[in-house]
């Protein structure tokens, strides 16, 4: 599998709770890839601050400059499963970065994603009187974007992280033809 993927990165996109960061990992280790979180790499970036605080005292376009920066350092080296924030497409220059590598869409329904973020509090955009509607709209927002993903897997409760990261190593080939190498692409 790694000799047709030739160190091509995996840029996993979706909504928050999509299981990115679960999936990433298993598809990093199962094809000898670095594994990447956005979102880890901002709050590094921002001296340790957490997502939520960088949207509480700079705001969500700062946060969504300092991700277009990790995004394009990332791009930069190969051999990198990447989990990405759920609003990276939203900005064009984005795209230029994500097009580097296979994009793979992680679509999950909208009743899994509240039941996966129902505990959770680091989520700035969900902090909203009404979280389910909040998570629609986003959803309807973005989805014409995550659908320019290469891959796209729909996953429900029935599939375990292991299931979804078997299921996007079986599309890989039947996007990258055996001759295509990262230099192609």
């Amino acid at each position: 599998m790694n000799n047709i993927l030739r160190g091509i990165n995996l840029y996993l996109i979706g909504m928050m709770g999509a299981g990115k960061t679960t999936v990433g990992r298993l598809l990093a280790q199962q094809l000898g890839y670095r594994f990447f979180d956005t979102d880890a790499l901002i709050e590094q970036a921002a001296g340790g601050q957490s997502i939520n605080e960088i949207f509480a005292t700079a705001g969500e376009e700062a946060f969504r400059e300092i991700e277009s920066q990790v995004l394009a350092e990332l791009s930069a080296y190969t051999k990198l499963a990447i989990s990405t924030g759920g609003g990276i497409v939203l900005r064009q220059k984005n795209w230029s970065y994500l097009h580097h590598g296979l994009i793979v869409w992680l679509d999950v329904p909208v009743e899994l994603l509240m039941t996966r973020l129902a505990e959770d509090s680091t989520r700035p955009l969900l902090k909203d009187a009404n979280p389910q509607k909040k998570l629609e709209m986003l959803l309807e927002q973005r989805r014409k974007l995550y659908a320019q993903a290469d891959i796209r897997v729909t996953a429900d409760a029935s599939l375990t992280p292991e299931q979804v990261a078997a299921r996007v190593i079986e599309e890989i080939p039947k996007v990258i033809k055996p001759e295509v190498t990262a230099a192609d692409n």
